[in-house]
């Protein structure tokens, strides 16, 4: 199946799901001694991403789950399907994964890396949050009650929000901060001390990196640099998922775009 050109920098595929075009580049991953309720695993280092890559505006919406799977989310809330699925495990990301790939005959379409994942949330921050030092309810779905010390209490919803529903960063991803935690493809590890390139995590292990926090958790969970994990058979309620789709280079995109097509590279 063909997926249509939108420009260079988005992509919609078969089945709706929309792509921003992540630049490659650098960042430092992890936060600082002095950030407020950091935990000691976010050791800061440099990372170079050499390749740009498409990442998924929001998270995985119940109607696209439905529209891979063919059929309900593990946990089917009748909320709309434009809100995220949830009870998502990572070997449900997999399965969903792999029929993606098949659907549309490539091999392009993954969970983000840790790495990844960070870079594109804090989309040229270095604050706690891509909103700054501070996060409010009117920017992300997480309990208000609960700020970083010195921030405005906010709204508490008990509840996910519809995709995009909220302020998208600067790069164009939306809920990167709370509503549902995201899987990444890395294993849980330390990270180094040193300057990586590409990072993908250790070769093997046991727990998988999730990241960015839910409607029910605290600000501090929130945090662009916040790295929990869990088995990847884990489920519960909280948790979901976005995936990125690997760049093809600009000579193909251009010689696919004469046929008005973007197929597979």
């Amino acid at each position: 199946m063909g997926m249509p050109l939108v420009d260079m920098k988005t992509l919609t595929n078969s089945i709706g799901v929309t792509f921003v075009l992540i630049p490659a580049g650098s960042f430092i991953m992890g936060s600082p001694l002095s950030e407020q309720n950091r935990f000691n695993d976010e050791t800061k280092h440099r990372v170079t991403l050499t390749k740009p890559f498409y990442m998924q505006t929001t998270q995985v919406t119940q109607g696209q789950w439905k529209a891979v799977m063919e059929s309900d989310p593990p946990s089917y809330s009748n909320c709309g399907d434009s809100f995220p699925v949830e009870k998502i495990s990572w070997d449900n990301c997999q399965e969903f994964i792999g029929k993606l790939n098949q659907l549309e005959g490539t091999d392009k379409y993954r969970l983000p890396t840790e790495a990844e994942w960070e870079y594109a949330c804090r989309a040229g921050t270095t604050t706690p949050f891509n909103t700054g030092n501070c996060l409010s309810t009117n920017e992300a779905n997480y309990n208000g009650n609960y700020p970083l010390k010195g921030c405005s209490k906010g709204q508490y919803r008990h509840k996910t929000v519809s995709a995009a529903s909220l302020p998208p960063n600067a790069w164009g991803l939306y809920e990167m901060h709370g509503n549902v935690w995201e899987w990444c493809s890395d294993w849980y590890g330390d990270y180094p001390n040193d300057s990586v390139t590409d990072p993908k995590g250790p070769n093997r292990g046991t727990l998988h990196v999730h990241r960015g926090g839910s409607w029910n958790y605290c600000a501090m969970y929130c945090r662009s640099a916040i790295r929990l994990r869990r088995a990847p058979d884990f489920r519960f309620d909280l948790f979901g998922f976005r995936i990125v789709r690997e760049f093809c280079d600009i000579v193909s995109l251009r010689e696919k775009a004469k046929q008005r097509l973007y197929n597979s590279c």
